[in-house]
């Protein structure tokens, strides 16, 4: 089995924004030098054309112990309310996230893998200080369709066979797959062209078989009710922080003639939030439907786990996202699809489950 890859500082940056707010949902950190507490709920698929991150809300345990460690709550987790939230990324390796890439292994160059996503950002931020910052950015991009977790959800939705992002940067980070104390770790190598500088960094891993990836794959989910796409420049994050402090239940009214609307009921309050010239979404399937009313949906989420699958409004370096849909399922799920800029890169998306609502409890 053999991995290694070679990146700059514009994909180190890339990796890093993505990283960053789904290593929230799981916590860890907490793994010890043996390997036996590495298990923080994300799992890792390296294969010649995409890197996939899948990730479990609040799975950051000590396999050891089948428990968190003490001190890891504060990365994420269940101090989050992220518990059930599920969050499936997807990169392109081949002329995308890499500049250059390797793979092997007996399972038709399929590794599979278990990783702390805590310590894994710890170590990009580390040497991306090391290297004084950096970045990639763009002007947005033009929107990507939905990515659908039905039934084509577990095949890639972009192969393009080149990409927008590309690194002129004379420093080099070598990403590969090695052993450091007889424990298989993945390693971070940067150094400069003219040899002034070299960083290292190794992340503990536990390698799983290709097999075991299915067990990791996105929920499948039926066709949603309402897609919308925001702007980039009406981030609901802000909105749901403030709902949140007041009510740990937001009721979330969608309308495929564009308009979302988030509102809070109780007996001290009643608020409502309104989002119009939205865009949107729909499927090929629906639009050859004839006209008709624009289809609804309600949805009843827990506040803290909305919240969680939008931190990564206020983390992402700006330019680093290209648009962002959401979808709603009646009574069933509310996912969060993020395009990644440039657009043919990748993407993630959350996965965030909801409350049962009868049909009374349904009408605006």
């Amino acid at each position: 089995m053999r991995f290694k890859s070679r990146m700059g500082v514009e994909h180190l940056q890339l990796l890093h924004n993505v990283i960053v707010p789904i290593s929230r949902l799981t916590g860890g950190g907490g793994g010890g030098p043996d390997g036996k507490s590495i298990g923080s709920g994300t799992t890792l698929y390296l294969d010649p054309e995409v890197m996939r991150i899948s990730s479990r809300g609040g799975a950051g345990r000590a396999v050891s112990e089948g428990v968190a460690p003490r001190g890891s709550g504060g990365a994420g987790g269940e101090g989050t309310g992220a518990e059930g939230i599920a969050c499936f990324s997807e990169l392109i390796a081949a002329n995308g996230i890499f500049l250059e890439h390797k793979i092997e292994s007996v399972a038709d160059n399929v590794i599979v893998f278990d990783v702390d996503l805590v310590q894994l950002r710890t170590a990009l931020a580390s040497t991306l200080q090391s290297l004084g910052g950096g970045g990639g950015g763009g002007d947005r991009a033009n929107a990507a369709p939905l990515y659908n977790s039905c039934a084509d959800a577990r095949k890639s939705s972009a192969r393009r066979s080149g990409s927008a992002f590309h690194s002129n940067s004379a420093i080099i980070v070598v990403m590969k797959l090695a052993k450091r104390g007889g424990l298989p770790c993945l390693c971070l190598d940067t150094s400069c062209a003219n040899g002034t500088m070299d960083v290292h960094h190794a992340v503990p891993v536990r390698i799983l078989r290709a097999e075991e990836w299915q067990h990791h794959l996105p929920p499948v989910v039926n066709t949603p009710d309402v897609q919308l796409e925001f702007q980039l420049d009406r981030p609901l994050r802000p909105v749901i922080e403030r709902l949140k402090a007041i009510s740990p239940i937001i009721y979330v009214d969608g309308s495929m003639a564009g308009e979302l609307v988030l509102r809070i009921d109780s007996d001290a309050v009643a608020i409502r939030t309104f989002y119009d010239k939205l865009i949107p979404r729909a499927d090929e399937e629906s639009s050859q439907q004839p006209p008709q009313d624009p289809a609804r949906c309600t949805l009843k989420v827990d506040s803290k786990k909305l919240l969680a699958s939008l931190q990564w409004q206020s983390s992402m370096a700006r330019g680093s996202v290209s648009s962002y849909i959401i979808c709603m399922i009646e009574n069933e799920m509310m996912v969060v699809h993020v395009v990644l800029n440039p657009e043919d890169v990748g993407f993630f998306t959350y996965y965030i489950p909801v409350h049962f609502l009868s049909p009374d409890l349904m009408d605006l």
